[in-house]
């Protein structure tokens, strides 16, 4: 080829390559993650390999805080200036889309057939987002521990009964080996509260809201089945078994301490409590009546209402849904993925992984938090009313007026759509 040819050919090929990359729509995308390196590796690649993957669509992400992230979503939709993509967590998705932020997804819903129930976000009866993990929280001990008290080792078919709890933290407090026999986790505020505990509630036969109608709370949080829980709920604190008040370095840090006997926490926090003590068990949520419950659905990918280009948004959602993808997720951050195939890909939940019990406790006892606009003030009345009650106020009385605000604010919104 002459040098003359050769130019020739390296100009057209460079003109051919710059019109495809302009061609490119640019995409944009909030998350929720800043600040969290393994997270924004991950994500980062998936947008690397969408990007490279096609000529027709360009992601570029903008990452916020976490405690700062809903807030902006709601001043940006408020300002009309929300991305194409947003990233939400689960349970305050349908306020959202009920709200206008959010749109339907688009995507080959055949391709999360196999997804835990959990990271599918379902509002008004269609598909508004998806995650590619999920949670779960178990009851963290030693085995040693449970031999030298003489307790029997739940499983996920004959998990402990609320009278088996009850005996299990008084044979803790009574050893006189740790400071409390339960680690809640009071420290932590906010959605904790509402993911972490009222799966109690749900196990007991409350709830916040009641479910067959999304109108009322009457029954469901101040009902027989309630009231019964947040009496268990404050003996937890009379009897001196945990604390209303906790530090943050003892919930993060006491139970490797040996401060307590047993902890309520995440599988984010397991390899920590693995490393702490090699003989370290997770058991699974106690059945207090109506059943072993624990929290489902974590944070999830959308798309805003706004979004001029909704087809390129949800081809990105659902490239992004690739079990390596989700396998990197889990390996990285320590959250389950969301399918039984990625799953397999990873060293923790894999059969046999020191996690995999962590996926079978999601398959077998995962309920979604109330699937409602109201969700959001509903979660907020909860946590204070838990708070309260652990502080000695009057169950019946705290437990009634939670009831009356939640159902204020459903009849303030006309229902929420229901």
């Amino acid at each position: 080829m002459t040098n003359a040819k050769w130019v020739a050919g390296a100009f057209v090929a460079a003109t051919a390559w710059g019109s495809v990359a302009a061609a490119q729509e640019t995409l944009t995308m909030w998350y929720h993650g800043a600040g969290n390196e393994g997270e924004a590796k991950v994500l980062n690649q998936i947008i690397t390999d969408f990007n490279g993957s096609q000529a027709d669509w360009k992601v570029e992400l903008q990452s916020f805080p976490q405690a700062a992230y809903n807030d902006s979503v709601v001043a940006g939709a408020l300002a009309g200036n929300l991305p194409d993509i947003l990233d939400v967590d689960g349970p305050v998705m349908p306020n959202w889309a009920w709200a206008g932020y959010m749109q339907p997804l688009t995507i080959d819903e055949s391709k999360i057939a196999n997804f835990l129930p959990g990271p599918k976000g379902m509002w008004d009866g269609k598909l508004y987002s998806i995650g590619l993990w999920d949670a779960a929280v178990s009851l963290v001990t030693r085995q040693s521990i449970l031999d030298e008290l003489k307790l029997r080792t739940p499983t996920l078919a004959e998990p402990w009964t609320l009278e088996e709890f009850n005996g299990a933290m008084e044979a803790a407090k009574a050893s006189g080996k740790f400071e409390y026999a339960l680690d809640l986790g009071t420290a932590w505020t906010g959605e904790w509260y509402p993911y972490a505990f009222s799966p109690l509630l749900q196990s007991f036969g409350g709830d916040l809201v009641d479910r067959s109608t999304y109108k009322t709370a009457e029954g469901a949080l101040n009902g027989e089945a309630a009231m019964a829980f947040g009496n268990w709920w404050q003996s937890l604190f009379t009897n001196g078994y945990a604390q209303a008040t906790q530090d943050g370095a003892d919930r993060d840090s006491g139970f490797g301490a040996g401060k307590y006997a047993f902890s309520w926490n995440g599988n984010w926090a397991a390899l920590g409590a693995l490393k702490a003590f090699d003989d370290t068990v997770f058991l699974p949520a106690p059945n207090f009546g109506a059943g072993a419950k624990i929290g489902a659905a974590s944070w999830q990918f959308g798309v805003s209402a706004k979004s001029a280009h909704p087809d390129g948004a949800s081809k990105f959602i659902e490239f992004a849904l690739q079990d390596k993808y989700l396998a990197d997720f889990a390996n990285t951050t320590g959250l389950i993925p969301a399918t039984a195939t990625a799953a397999a890909m990873t060293e923790n939940y894999k059969e046999g992984g020191p996690l995999a019990v962590y996926y079978s406790m999601t398959e077998a006892n995962a309920l979604v938090r109330p699937v409602t606009p109201g969700y959001v003030v509903q979660a907020k009345v909860f946590e204070k009313a838990l708070a309260d009650i652990a502080n000695g106020a009057d169950v019946a009385a705290t437990l009634d007026a939670a009831t009356d605000e939640i159902n204020a604010d459903i009849e303030k919104n006309g229902g929420y759509g229901h």
